[in-house]
């Protein structure tokens, strides 16, 4: 486990989005942050106390997180002076990069002379093995999306907890690193060999027979071109006997690639409906959740509300408006491989 309190990075930040993995420890695990780390030309807050890093030292911060993400997921020089500056005042780092802390000599020999540890979240097991799409049992729901980080890790959190709150036995499988450094584990999907992303998923979420739920964290999206390899091997792993699509309304462009569209949600919804199908052949849609932090409350209400005619399901932002009508969705009706029992 990564020893918390946390002290947040935002860095030179100027991109929401790319601070998604210090906002989301700050949203979920809001006891174990003590404050947030940025520079002058930083214009983003998660409103937390702006430190330096000997304040976050000084007020008990024991790992400075690196919760930002870049194209690539790169260290750049910045980021490595700034977590050189951490390990001299005392603390831990973590990151959920590509480029690993560890690889850097610099950071790796100071972290020896101080005796603190530098923490690659983004780092998968080595003993994966192939997925065999073979039925287990278990109820499993998997979240996709239109587009990357689109909302797929808030949506699969707050479905765990609300049916948590029903009384349901639910559990939150991470698949990207900012669900890991949420959940304290996980596998960064992202990050495993092709061949095996499957096998890496049929892992994290095995056979269970509690009656119990895996709600699994989605990643990438079928229609982006730089990420649906991850996206159709987390389908065909998860082996999900619901989905939820996760779109966000205001983006005018796929991440990244500006001048491609987002797809339609009905197209969208059916490309993974089909390619669920290889592992799980009565896979069904239980909802859809926008992000609608960029709207006017009433503005949001009618859009999810228009949604929901036009797809027939229910919609909402998991945030602004909760999951109630997903999950009453989700559960409404037993899956025919409710009575199955795995096989192999």
């Amino acid at each position: 486990m990564i020893p918390g309190p946390f002290l947040l990075y935002l860095g030179h930040s100027a991109d929401f989005v790319g601070i998604k993995t210090s906002r989301g420890l700050a949203a979920f695990r809001p006891a174990d942050c003590v404050g947030e780390f940025r520079h002058d030309d930083c214009p983003l807050t998660l409103n937390l106390p702006r430190m330096t890093i000997a304040q976050g030292a000084a007020a008990g911060a024991k790992t400075l997180v690196l919760g930002i993400a870049n194209s690539g997921g790169t260290l750049g020089g910045d980021l490595v002076e700034d977590a050189a500056a951490a390990l001299e005042a005392g603390m831990h780092v973590a990151a959920g990069l590509h480029h690993r802390l560890r690889d850097v000599p610099r950071l790796a020999e100071l972290a020896a002379e101080k005796g603190l540890h530098l923490f690659d979240v983004r780092e998968p097991p080595a003993d994966l093995v192939v997925g065999t799409g073979y039925p287990r049992a278990g109820r499993r729901l998997l979240t996709v999306g239109t587009d990357c980080s689109v909302g797929k890790m808030y949506t699969t959190l707050a479905l765990a907890m609300a049916m948590r709150d029903r009384g349901l036995v639910a559990d939150f499988r991470a698949t990207g690193q900012t669900g890991i450094l949420i959940a304290g584990d996980g596998v960064p999907v992202d990050a495993v060999v092709a061949d095996f992303i499957s096998g890496a998923i049929e892992r994290i979420a095995p056979a269970r027979h509690d009656g119990g739920w895996d709600l699994i964290e989605g990643q990438g999206s079928l229609f982006h071109p730089s990420f649906a390899g991850v996206s159709t091997g987390l389908l065909h792993g998860a082996q999900p006997e619901a989905i939820v699509l996760c779109h966000d309304p205001a983006r005018s462009h796929m991440r990244g690639i500006p001048g491609r569209s987002l797809p339609d949600l009905q197209e969208c919804l059916e490309a993974n409906l089909q390619v669920a199908r290889l592992t799980s052949p009565h896979v069904r849609a239980a909802g859809v959740c926008l992000n609608t932090s960029t709207f006017e409350r009433e503005a949001a209400r009618r859009l999810c509300a228009e949604t929901e005619d036009a797809l027939g399901l229910p919609c909402t932002d998991p945030i602004a408006f909760g999951v109630e009508a997903i999950i009453d969705e989700v559960l409404c009706t037993e899956p025919s491989r409710q009575a199955m029992t795995a096989s192999h």
